[in-house]
């Protein structure tokens, strides 16, 4: 989950990009920060503990010298945030800088072999082995890109590695397997990194690292092999059409709020999708006798509501697996008539990904759904959906979601023609409330936001609250809670409200705070009743739902209004949207930080 930038550059000071590079790249981790750079034929180096404009301000992370560098923002996996555990590691001599997103699981073996070797570490991570690794090979007589292929062959786990060498102080040398790399290039200039918007200022043009290769950067050049065979690899360039200003705040005060204001561009766009990607995409799920769709996180909440849209739309009864869990609940009962949809909006979500390739054994489909071009999840899927979100830089998902769900929408409408369950006239009347939610979307967005400030005002001191929906609401109710979870350290539970009589009702007293997501579906009636359970407890309710629905009002505390028009398997795209920005406001108003929560990064790369 670290985020890794390298740079190396014809003329002038580097550290200065690495800094802002690694502010880019700080949703990916925040416990500690690390800058190396190389010249007069000596490692330069400045990294302790903290957020990046923390260490910034207290060690200049601008003043190194040198025309190439590395850098690091860490997400704690081995060994606790601190300045020994924090990256780039180096050998004993301090020739060798090396960075590292993964884990390598054998490390522990590893560091006691070069221990008795007499080499000494500094730190208690996993990455500390590899620059000592590379420091025995090339001892040996082996070049720097040599020592880290050999390297690789020892390591087990996942990683991306970037390294650099005082001895070969015109080159960074990388590599992949299971973490995400991406090179950019212009002239006289050349970068790698976790992801595209650390060199987005610079350049446009990048190269896609795969799993299994090694790239050699230059100035002028870059270089990449397999390491099975040492055979080159030619790769087509991709123009990446974000621009750096997509990539930055926009004159909103977080990134958060910045990307809940951009969903209704998100959602438009993403409706644009070609037909034949679509379409494509149902026929799979058309041919097969069974469908799971898998993920984790908010791409979970996604996968739920998705599931409620291809049974109501296309009579397709899908069964929805954390992915963490999918091969203990799914006990090997796969086959290649099974289709297994995979949702996951960074594409390298390790428990997303090695579910995937736990159902490629048996033969089964897959169709993924993410938001990034080339990630590793496209590679490995049978037919690919990319959404069009564009970059999101907050922890906290919220566009990626809704694109997710828009795609899921098109997909269950597509199949809905394919199979015949509903009513072609139904479907066009579907299809036509699915177009209008980007300016729906914009309209609840700009209803909803005083209020949702307002009522942070209210619940900021509430430490619990609990969420209901019924039919796709549950998914719904799911998200709003682990949106307060997340960025303002709620406890907070989403529940089926049939379910929560079964045992949540035990915590409601009175001032409980109970969230209702009640759309005007059919399970609107049965809703009313759970409220009435839950205010005769004693319970505070805000309720979420639509314009003119003066019955509920009546019986809310408070509420949040949806524009009528919203057909019922769509109602999650804009019933959240309240619900993002109320927890937005509770992070505000309990003095958190939005974009960076804490324990948190935004592609999860570890199991």
């Amino acid at each position: 989950m670290c985020g890794i930038i390298g740079a190396i550059q014809q003329r002038g000071e580097v550290a200065p990009f690495l800094h802002q590079a690694l502010k880019r790249l700080e949703y990916r981790g925040y416990d500690s920060v690390g800058v190396t750079t190389i010249a007069d034929g000596k490692l330069h180096m400045k990294k302790e503990k903290g957020k990046v404009e923390e260490v910034h301000r207290l060690l200049d992370l601008d003043d190194l010298p040198g025309s190439m560098g590395i850098g690091h923002t860490r997400w704690a996996t081995h060994g606790i945030p601190s300045l020994y555990n924090s990256h780039p590691h180096f050998d004993c001599n301090s020739e060798i800088a090396v960075i590292h997103n993964g884990v390598i699981d054998n490390f522990l073996e590893l560091r006691e072999e070069l221990a008795s070797k007499g080499h000494k570490f500094d730190s208690e991570t996993d990455t500390e082995v590899i620059p000592h690794l590379i420091e025995d090979y090339m001892k040996e007589g082996m070049d720097l890109k040599s020592a880290l292929k050999k390297t690789t062959k020892r390591i087990e786990g996942t990683y991306a590695i970037v390294v650099m060498s005082t001895r070969e102080p015109d080159k960074i040398v990388c590599t992949r397997d299971g973490n995400p790399l991406v090179i950019g290039y212009k002239e006289s200039a050349s970068y790698v990194s976790s992801d595209i918007p650390a060199f987005l200022p610079m350049t446009n043009d990048m190269i896609l690292l795969l799993d299994g290769e090694i790239a050699t950067l230059t100035v002028n050049d870059i270089e990449i092999e397999k390491i099975s065979d040492d055979s080159r690899v030619e790769r087509e360039s991709i123009r990446i059409s974000w621009t750096a200003d997509q990539a930055q705040k926009g004159g909103f005060p977080h990134f958060m709020l910045k990307e809940i204001h951009e969903q209704p561009s998100a959602i438009r766009s993403t409706l644009k999708l070609r037909s034949e990607v679509i379409v494509r995409a149902a026929q799979i799920l058309r041919d097969a006798n069974r469908v799971f769709l898998i993920a984790m996180g908010t791409s979970g909440h996604a996968a739920l509501a998705g599931k409620h849209m291809f049974a109501s739309l296309a009579g397709v009864v899908g069964t929805f697996e954390l992915a963490s869990d999918f091969s203990d609940t799914v006990y090997g009962a796969l086959n290649e008539n099974d289709c297994v949809i995979a949702i996951t909006q960074s594409g390298e979500t390790t428990d997303t990904i090695t579910a995937v390739k736990y159902a490629k054994q048996y033969g089964s489909k897959i169709v993924a759904i993410t938001n990034v071009v080339g990630s590793s999840i496209t590679r490995i899927a049978d037919h690919t959906i990319i959404t069009q979100a564009g970059p999101e830089i907050g922890v906290a998902a919220t566009k990626t979601f809704i694109v997710q769900l828009t795609s899921l929408a098109l997909i269950a409408l597509a199949l809905g023609e394919l199979t015949g369950f509903k009513d072609p006239s139904v479907i066009m009347r579907k299809r036509d409330s699915l177009n209008r939610l980007p300016e729906l979307v914009s309209e609840v967005t700009a209803k909803s936001e005083e209020r949702a400030r307002s009522l942070a005002n209210i619940y900021h001191t509430k430490p619990s609250l609990l969420f209901l929906g019924r039919g796709v609401s549950i998914a719904t109710a799911f998200e709003g809670a682990l949106k307060l979870k997340e960025i303002a350290y709620n406890h907070a539970e989403g529940y089926s409200a049939g379910e929560s009589k079964h045992g949540p009702i035990a915590l409601v007293q009175d001032g409980f705070p109970v969230v209702i997501i009640a759309p005007n579906d059919e399970t609107r009636n049965r809703i009313v009743g759970n409220i009435m359970e839950m205010k005769a407890r004693g319970a505070d309710i805000l309720s979420v739902i639509e314009d003119g629905d003066s019955d509920l009002a009546s019986i809310s505390d408070h509420i949040f209004e949806i524009p009528k028009g919203v057909e019922p398997e769509f109602s999650t795209i804009p019933y959240v949207v309240p619900l993002q920005l109320f927890s937005y406001y509770m992070s505000l108003r309990k003095g958190y930080d939005p974009d960076k929560p804490r324990n948190l990064a935004k592609s999860v790369t570890v199991l």
